[in-house]
């Protein structure tokens, strides 16, 4: 749960060190997560650059990657898992997939999701996380990818780093064998990074009069909002190894083969 000062890359972090219950931890320096890579610039970033990575899961729609495109490092491969994508076929885009819009207008923001709106909202989001089929499929093959014996570094990311990606971690971190305690650390360890990171928008948008609750509840994650993913997990799987198996259609081998690669004695 190593947080790297980064210059071009917001909420970078590597899931390395992680440790788990069976006295394990995972491997440094081969799972990475962040927010979007439209500034990404290895030759002036040496953090980033030192990490190597070969390749790059985008969960983002396709809007957002129209509008701030990867940045991929030289040699690098990008993998679209766009875990959205039946929200946006079916015309209900979350918050998640738009933060620059919703708080660039603080009578929208009120109307979409003042009054507890915003964590319902979020909530729901992160339930279909587990249920849609794009999610299922952008999961699956973010899981296969690290599989796969010859991916080297691997970077994940969304817009801001927190809530696709912060499942996906929460994904990985569950399936290796970490305590739930430990998962959700690392979830809200974003919190910082990602505020820092949306300031200017969050001080914007309180300057012409928005709700600063609302901004904190979209901006930031909470336990509830994991939780929600969980319990879903839960009620239609029993536990996240079914849910990563069955629901998800990940092989048992590409399981194995991720416990075996991403994890380290001590």
């Amino acid at each position: 749960m190593n947080a790297i000062p980064a210059i071009t890359v917001a909420n970078l972090r590597d899931l390395g060190s992680t440790p788990l219950t069976d006295g394990r931890s995972v491997r440094p320096g081969l799972l990475f997560r962040s927010g979007r890579l439209d500034q990404l610039d290895p030759a002036v970033d040496p953090a980033v650059a030192a990490l190597g990575i070969t390749t790059i899961v985008d969960f983002r729609t396709e809007g957002e990657r129209r509008t701030r495109p990867d940045r991929i490092p030289e040699g690098g491969r990008l993998l679209l898992a766009d875990v959205l994508a039946d929200q946006v076929a079916s015309g209900r885009l979350p918050a998640a997939a738009r933060l620059s819009q919703v708080l660039a207008d603080p009578a929208v923001a009120e109307q979409e999701l003042g009054g507890g709106k915003a964590q319902t909202l979020f909530t729901d989001t992160y339930r279909s996380f587990v249920t849609t089929d794009s999610a299922r499929a952008a999961y699956r093959a973010f899981l296969n990818e690290l599989a796969e014996p010859d991916v080297g570094p691997l970077l994940f990311h969304c817009t801001a780093g927190k809530d696709r990606t912060g499942w996906a971690a929460a994904i990985v971190l569950t399936l290796l064998g970490a305590a739930p305690e430990t998962v959700e650390a690392e979830y809200l360890a974003v919190n910082p990074a990602v505020r820092q990171a949306f300031a200017p928008l969050i001080e914007g948008f309180t300057a012409q009069g928005g709700d600063p609750e609302i901004a904190l509840a979209i901006i930031g994650v909470v336990p509830e909002y994991l939780a929600a993913a969980l319990d879903e997990v839960d009620a239609r799987y029993g536990s996240m190894e079914k849910y990563v198996r069955d629901g998800l259609g990940v092989p048992a081998a590409a399981i194995a083969r991720n416990r075996e690669r991403l994890t380290v004695k001590g």
